[in-house]
């Protein structure tokens, strides 16, 4: 009887732990890898040829009923065909575009909720996958010299300011998507352009006289603080649109660009034309009315803003270096408020604080911030400052700017944060525009943007280097990067993103540079402006 009980027992033991087996075991269906022209792995693949192959493995074989509506390939505006094939007993999909892919372009692949296996069950969770094309390296347009190049940037680059200039007062919209905003800095810049754009027979001399004439009648008339423009105004009437809530005053800084762009272009006027004497006229009163000296707040050191309703509340002291240097030049240049060498020493210099001497990429970086910050910090300052022979006890401005641009270029060959596109040919970082918003990168601060006009503007301090990125940009990438006013603002190459945006603010240090680089002109107009000769000299540089 005890055997028979054990019997049974034994049995039943059986019987459950079989029936155990089969349900407390569901399959378990999910993605394991994806393999991209034979690379494993990862969420992004970059640099594809337009037909990649694209091999996705999963735990169980797939119901290939529901591969077609669960698996998607799309571009930015549609889905593109695939075809597909299997491998290992249909637990490996192969895709393949039906067509060619567009080069430079992103692609999305997407495994849907809704891919099921053979046993009918889901997949455990959603993926995508980026598929980023290669550059297409044929080139875009015909072959044609470097001078022709540099005028056709110069020519295109002219139109944003000449074109694109707000028809009520001719100043320069803040950028493409800005409608009645008007800038002062870039307004400033844009004069600068003026002039190349007369010198070099995009307009003649008599309609450059003519938007001249508009600009500085608004300039005459529309909102100013102690003499300080602000860094916005609407270019219809001519008051204030605030760059911040603080911001709602003068804007110091921007107000020195201008100054800057209207004494180069008094320089370029003749004063035996009594058309010409009358604006040359108009530049003196404009810019003898800027109170650098109130806005120092009797202390020896520049504040950037002030507002009729916040007062100092921004409280930005303009300290170096970077793109204020230009502000103690033009105070300093001041006949009626001008500032002393001390308030240079104490603030833009902060008594030798100024200095670093560091290395980098084996460079000595005389000035500034450890690889010293962003592009344009050698580009706003010194479209009319002439930094050639420019030296004070601080550095000389020349190597300053030169190094601060090699740093630039190598540390885009080091690219230490392995962005895509970085090499000899695409470099450059500077303010621009990203996506999703706005960031002056540079080698701290590298988001993977490269801005066109950080490496344009940089011509004059590296010309073989600039060169070849404005081969690039043209030749290589010019479907996406070369637009109705120049080129772009910026472009991301990770994941093929480009600018629609065009900036005063960074086309007009194109323009600029490349004439100083080609003939000296802005450089040679400025740098002959007897108050400016003066402000240098108070301030203790030395130009030889």
């Amino acid at each position: 009887m005890k055997i028979l009980q054990l019997l049974f027992y034994s049995l039943f033991l059986m019987i459950a732990v079989s029936c155990k087996k089969e349900t407390a075991v569901p399959e378990q269906f999910s993605f394991v890898q994806i393999q991209v022209n034979n690379k494993v792995g990862g969420s992004s693949f970059n640099n594809l040829n337009p037909i990649p192959t694209v091999k996705l493995q999963f735990s169980a074989p797939v119901d290939r009923n529901s591969v077609n509506k669960s698996i998607q390939l799309n571009g930015t505006s549609s889905a593109h065909p695939y075809s597909v094939s299997y491998e290992r007993s249909d637990s490996v999909i192969v895709i393949m575009p039906s067509t060619p892919l567009d080069y430079a372009s992103k692609y999305s692949l997407i495994i849907l909720y809704t891919l099921i296996s053979k046993q009918q069950t889901l997949i455990d969770s959603e993926h995508n996958f980026s598929l980023i094309t290669g550059i297409d390296s044929s080139d875009k347009f015909p072959r044609i010299t470097d001078s022709q190049l540099l005028t056709l940037i110069q020519q295109q680059t002219f139109k944003y300011f000449y074109d694109f200039a707000h028809p009520s007062c001719g100043m320069a919209r803040e950028r493409n998507s800005s409608g009645d905003i008007v800038t002062t800095g870039g307004s400033g810049f844009g004069i600068m352009a003026l002039i190349v754009g007369m010198e070099r027979g995009f307009i003649s001399r008599a309609d450059g006289v003519t938007r001249l004439t508009k600009i500085l009648n608004f300039l005459s008339t529309c909102d100013r603080f102690h003499g300080a423009w602000p860094h916005w105004m609407n270019g219809s009437t001519g008051k204030i649109v605030p760059f911040t809530t603080q911001d709602n005053g003068g804007d110091l800084v921007e107000t020195s660009f201008m100054a800057e762009g209207l004494i180069t272009m008094r320089q370029y006027l003749n004063a035996s034309d009594p058309v010409e004497k009358t604006l040359i006229d108009k530049i003196n009163t404009l810019c003898n009315a800027i109170e650098y000296d109130w806005y120092t707040q009797n202390q020896n050191v520049l504040y950037w803003h002030w507002s009729p309703n916040y007062g100092w509340a921004m409280n930005m002291q303009l300290q170096g270096n970077n793109e204020t240097l230009i502000a103690y030049i033009m105070a300093a240049s001041s006949p009626e408020h001008t500032i002393t060498r001390d308030t240079y020493k104490n603030g833009y210099a902060r008594n030798g604080g100024i200095k670093n001497g560091k290395q980098f990429y084996g460079i000595t970086l005389p000035l500034g911030q450890d690889y010293g910050g962003p592009l344009f910090f050698t580009h706003y300052s010194f479209l009319g400052l002439d930094p050639r022979k420019l030296s004070d006890e601080f550095a000389n401005y020349w190597q300053q700017n030169v190094n601060h641009s090699l740093i630039n270029y190598f540390y885009c060959l080091a690219n230490p944060r392995q962005y895509y596109g970085y090499n000899a040919d695409c470099w450059g970082l500077t303010a621009s525009d990203i996506p999703g918003g706005y960031t002056a990168s540079s080698p701290t601060n590298d988001v993977g943007v490269i801005a066109p006009t950080a490496a344009i503007s940089a011509l004059p301090y590296t010309p073989i280097e600039s060169m070849k990125a404005i081969r690039f940009f043209y030749y290589k990438l010019g479907d996406k990067t070369w637009k109705q006013y120049g080129f772009v603002d910026s472009f991301a190459l990770y994941d093929f993103w480009f600018a629609d945006s065009f900036l005063a603010i960074d086309q007009g240090p194109e323009i600029s540079m490349i004439e100083n680089y080609r003939t000296g002109l802005l450089w040679d107009l400025f740098m002959s402006a007897p108050e400016v000769k003066t402000g240098l000299t108070k301030l203790g540089f030395s130009y030889k």
